[in-house]
């Protein structure tokens, strides 16, 4: 799948916003990639995460992980093609966790998935849950890196789609200056 592609899926969704978002990082931008309106068509979402799965084949990934609530459908569609298990963490107490019964087993090859990276701090989260319970990490697999490859994980890192999405931070966004009002999406409150 070629990042054409994948940017023509966004479009025809109206998955790609125009307009000034707070996004989930605290940066606030004028493109925002509405990712679940794409995510509702599950041929769309197979065809996007068999693309993603495609690219660690033969790594003996044997866990694919990703952050509630964006990573919890790639996870499950990924791991189906990777046959591997799909777990996701969640928030407790503010601090990102296993729960559910979910766990990686020490030397366990885990393969983390997400939706679409700005600064990559929930991805770097997950890592660390991963790294915390002894996995191994395969590598990175991303819908949409916004970041323009900046993002470093230290992990191989494959993104179907790579744009240099400008962000900026609240004091220096030029939307603000403008005053363009600011819209929140997505499922955390900041």
């Amino acid at each position: 799948m070629t990042e054409q592609e994948v940017l023509t899926l966004f479009r025809e969704a109206n998955a790609l916003l125009e307009g000034h978002f707070l996004l989930t990082s605290g940066l606030h931008s004028g493109r925002y990639f509405e990712k679940f309106a794409l995510l509702q068509d599950p041929q769309k979402t197979e065809k996007l995460c068999r693309a993603l799965a495609a690219r660690f084949e033969g790594e003996g990934v044997q866990v694919v992980v990703g952050p509630a609530v964006g990573g919890i459908l790639l996870a499950h569609e990924v791991g189906k093609h990777l046959s591997a298990r799909a777990i996701f963490t969640e928030r407790e107490a503010g601090r990102m966790t296993l729960r559910r019964g979910f766990s990686i087993a020490p030397g366990e090859r885990v393969l983390v998935v997400e939706d679409v990276v700005t600064t990559g701090g929930s991805v770097r989260e997950v890592l660390d849950v991963v790294k915390s319970a002894g996995g191994e990490v395969a590598g990175v697999a991303l819908l949409v890196d916004r970041s323009g490859g900046a993002v470093d994980f230290g992990v191989r890192t494959e993104a179907l789609l790579t744009l240099k999405v400008e962000s900026y931070s609240p004091d220096q966004c030029p939307l603000c200056q403008q005053g363009i009002p600011l819209t929140s999406r997505g499922s955390r409150q900041l």
